[in-house]
Order: C-alpha cells, then sequence, then structure tokens
C-alpha cells in the first residue's frame, strides 16, 4: 500500500506529500471527510513515509519500519480508535505521557486519533494541552467524519486536510473495472454508498443485491414488516438496513418526478419503482423518509431493533 493506492483523493494526497518533502509535519493535523473515503489509510501512510528507511514524499512499504507500521507493531506509531464508544480521558493521558519520550527506533512519533469527535470533554480538554506545545518531532493526527463536534480551540489548533467522496460514475467504473462487479452490483454501491469507497469495498463480497432486495421485500413492499428469520446482530445491520429503506423511498421520488433510470439506487428494480410511484403521493413518501431519518437518530439509543422496525412500518404505511 501507498499514498497511489488511494483512490480519488489526489488533492489532499499531493498536500501530504508536499509537506513531506518540505520536513513540516508536525504538531496536530485533522483529516476530515465522509466515513470511508480513505482518511485512516491517509493516515497510516503518512505515518509510514514519516519513518520509511528510504526517507522520500513516498513509503516504500516493504522496509521494516513500514511492515511494522502496517502491523501496528511499530512502538513510536500509536493509535486511538474506540468505535462507536467514547474516548476517555484515560487514553489521553497516556498519549500524553508517550509523545513526551524520544522516539523509540524511528524518526517521528505519530499518534492517530479515530473518530476523535468521540472524546470526551474531559479527554478533549487534556488533549488540547498537549496540541498547545507539542515534542519536536511528533504529530498528532485526528480523523473525524463530524468535525463540528469537536471543540472549536482543537479545531483552531490543527491544520485541516479535507477528504472527498469518488465521484459516483468514477466509483461505479473502479468497481467493474478492479473489482470485476457485474455493471448492477457496481451501480447500487456506487449509488448506495454516495462515493465511500471503503464502505463500498466492505459491502461489495456480500451478495449485495440479494441483501437489499430481501430488506425492501420484508420492510417496505406490504403494510406490516415480515421480521420472520429476519435477524439484525448491531447497530451496523440496522444502519444499512434503514439506509435501504431510504434508498428505496428516495427513489420512488424520483421516479414519481421522472428523473432519468441512471438517477435511481435501485436500478435493478426501476419497472417496479415506476408503478409504485402512481401509488404513493408525495406527502406519503415525506413522511416515509422522515420515519427513516428518525429511526436513524434512534440508533444512537438502546431501543429494541424489533420494535423499531415495527414501529417504523406503521409509520410508513399510517393512512
Amino acid at each position: 500500500m501507498s499514498f497511489q493506492h488511494i483512490k480519488g483523493q489526489d488533492k489532499p494526497i499531493r498536500l501530504l506529500q508536499r509537506c513531506l518533502e518540505q520536513s513540516s509535519l508536525e504538531g496536530g493535523y485533522l483529516f476530515s471527510g465522509p466515513d470511508g473515503i480513505g482518511k485512516r489509510l491517509a493516515a497510516l501512510e503518512t505515518a509510514k513515509a514519516l519513518n520509511c528507511d528510504q526517507r522520500s514524499a513516498e513509503a516504500c512499504g516493504q522496509c521494516p519500519a513500514c511492515r511494522r507500521i502496517e502491523a501496528q507493531q511499530h512502538p513510536d506509531v500509536h493509535t486511538i480508535a474506540s468505535g462507536e464508544s467514547e474516548i476517555k480521558i484515560e487514553a489521553i493521558r497516556q498519549l500524553k505521557n508517550q509523545i513526551g519520550l524520544k522516539a523509540y527506533e524511528g524518526r517521528h512519533k505519530v499518534f492517530i486519533i479515530d473518530n476523535a469527535h468521540r472524546l470526551t470533554p474531559e479527554a478533549s480538554n487534556a488533549l488540547l494541552k498537549v496540541l498547545e506545545e507539542p515534542p519536536s518531532k511528533s504529530l498528532l493526527i485526528l480523523i473525524s467524519d463530524k468535525p463540528a463536534r469537536l471543540f472549536k480551540t482543537i479545531l483552531s489548533r490543527c491544520k485541516t486536510v479535507k477528504f472527498f467522496p469518488l465521484r459516483r460514475e468514477e466509483l461505479q467504473g473502479l468497481l467493474r473495472e478492479d473489482y470485476a462487479l457485474d455493471s448492477e452490483s457496481a451501480h447500487f454501491l456506487a449509488y448506495f454508498c454516495e462515493g465511500r469507497i471503503g464502505l463500498a469495498l466492505k459491502l461489495k463480497d456480500g451478495a449485495i443485491l440479494r441483501q437489499k432486495n430481501d430488506i425492501i421485500e420484508r420492510l417496505a413492499m406490504d403494510q406490516r414488516p415480515n421480521l420472520e428469520n429476519f435477524s439484525l446482530t448491531g447497530r451496523a445491520e440496522l444502519r444499512f438496513c434503514l439506509n435501504v429503506l431510504a434508498g428505496w423511498f428516495r427513489d420512488i421520488y424520483l421516479a414519481k418526478t421522472g428523473a432519468p433510470p441512471q438517477e435511481l439506487i435501485n436500478i435493478d428494480r426501476r419497472e417496479e419503482l415506476s408503478m409504485l410511484a402512481g401509488k404513493f403521493d408525495f406527502i406519503d413518501l415525506n413522511r416515509a423518509l422522515d420515519s427513516i431519518s428518525d429511526s436513524l437518530l434512534y440508533l444512537e439509543q438502546n431501543i429494541n431493533t424489533k420494535l423499531l422496525l415495527y414501529e417504523l412500518g406503521a409509520q410508513i404505511w399510517k393512512a
């Protein structure tokens, strides 16, 4: 892996390479942009380039330093990742202790904070103190798809590098040419994932058309959701399910306005969508989309999955 393998991010990659050439990558940086577009890969490649034995703006990927960073075993490159949990002050206290030490075997100490918007207020204040006077030869990379949730004082002390989704047509072509997906699967993933290549690659091997059509059949084609033998094991699966439904009703909306078929996410069911466009009015469609949006917000709370889906079905099909 190297910078050149991060697709569709030429502008931020050129900026990082220029900083590497000028030896100006120190202090705090914020990698912002939607999830699944290469921010984490770029952070890892930056850490490699700073410590690569070849000492250039592009990591070789083969030297011991590059391989250890890739395997997350390098003593001078640290990642704080909490998933969907909060990042608590203990993690930042440990960072503060480590960043003040001399590099063990690399040239730079690098600290990557994934989902930095999940820092607690206490952790944010502790990090702010580090950002105010970062030691030389140290780099902090904050990664976030929700930078507005970060303290403004943290934002003001970080240089922002913005990452952007790929154009849908670009991602669709990449999925077909580089990953041999059929045209309908590539179209669905490119539009459903909104240009986020990381999410598309995560979903591409899972019989995606069958999965999304099963969700549509169970939850959007009748007035009572069919949840028999239908299991969702976590928030990520439920979020996927709700996003499929949002895409379905969005497509009905577009079909009703006469949009060209290529604008539909579910292009494999375009004839069905055309028929449904005559059965729903715009008020019904707006209510359905609002209900799905509300359900996505409920994911932040502890809620019974089946109860949420039954309630959503009642709202969508409300007379």
